[in-house]
């Protein structure tokens, strides 16, 4: 099989996943929604005292990321087994794992790039600025595809089972903390002044890691389930 073929096999993956999301703009965009409610209700909680905002700005927005990614996890695989369509992936000539991969790309454009590029705003809320919002950029699009990726193997662990929404959560939150830890480290870092190159470089590290790995331990988790 050829190269190409792979890789334009992955693209109609991820070309159909996004076209499907485009026509369920409401369930696409519940995980935003649910980022920029959450984020905007701080502030009006916790008070305008701008150093308060400060110290709780780099936890609050990851947290509220990580949990709008989360919310997000279940439709991953489940509209493609209900209708039959995972069992033609499985079937398919191309390496399951690549195709996957490209389902999870389709879910990081989705519910992951949008987190991203909010984030500017919602952190302009907290009074960031300057290399604080940079940090936080930066940190959010090296962690959300962590997110994804680690996501995607709980999400298919748990395909057709009763109550996965909350089985989900509760297989990949413990796998979620070094990414959450090292996330908001680059924010509280860069306000400290010491540098958020050290938080990131681990967060790129976790990328990678995933990258390499959750495809096909999703992959093994989807055959199983489909068996």
């Amino acid at each position: 099989m050829s190269r190409s073929s792979m890789w334009e096999a992955v693209r109609e993956v991820v070309r159909r996943d996004v076209l499907l999301a485009m026509r369920r703009r409401s369930d696409a965009a519940m995980s935003v929604f649910f980022l920029v409610i959450v984020v905007s209700l701080f502030p009006l909680g916790v008070g305008p005292e701008p150093a308060v905002l400060k110290t709780i700005a780099p936890g609050v927005l990851w947290v509220a990321a990580l949990l709008a990614c989360l919310l997000s996890l279940s439709r991953v695989f489940t509209a493609d087994y209900v209708d039959g369509a995972l069992e033609q992936m499985v079937l398919a000539p191309q390496p399951l794992a690549l195709l996957v991969a490209g389902k999870v790309f389709a879910h990081w454009l989705i519910s992951g790039l949008p987190i991203v590029l909010l984030s500017p705003l919602l952190g302009l809320q907290f009074g960031l600025e300057g290399e604080a919002l940079g940090a936080l950029v930066l940190s959010l699009l090296l962690g959300t595809p962590t997110l994804s990726m680690i996501g995607a193997i709980g999400a298919a662990l748990v395909l057709g089972v009763r109550g996965s929404g909350l089985l989900v959560a509760l297989l990949v939150l413990p796998l979620y903390v070094p990414v959450l830890i090292f996330g908001a480290g680059a924010v509280t870092s860069s306000m400290a002044g010491i540098g958020a190159e050290a938080n990131l470089s681990l967060l790129g590290a976790c990328l990678v890691l995933s990258l390499f790995l959750a495809p096909w331990a999703t992959a093994a988790a989807l055959r199983i389930a489909l068996e």
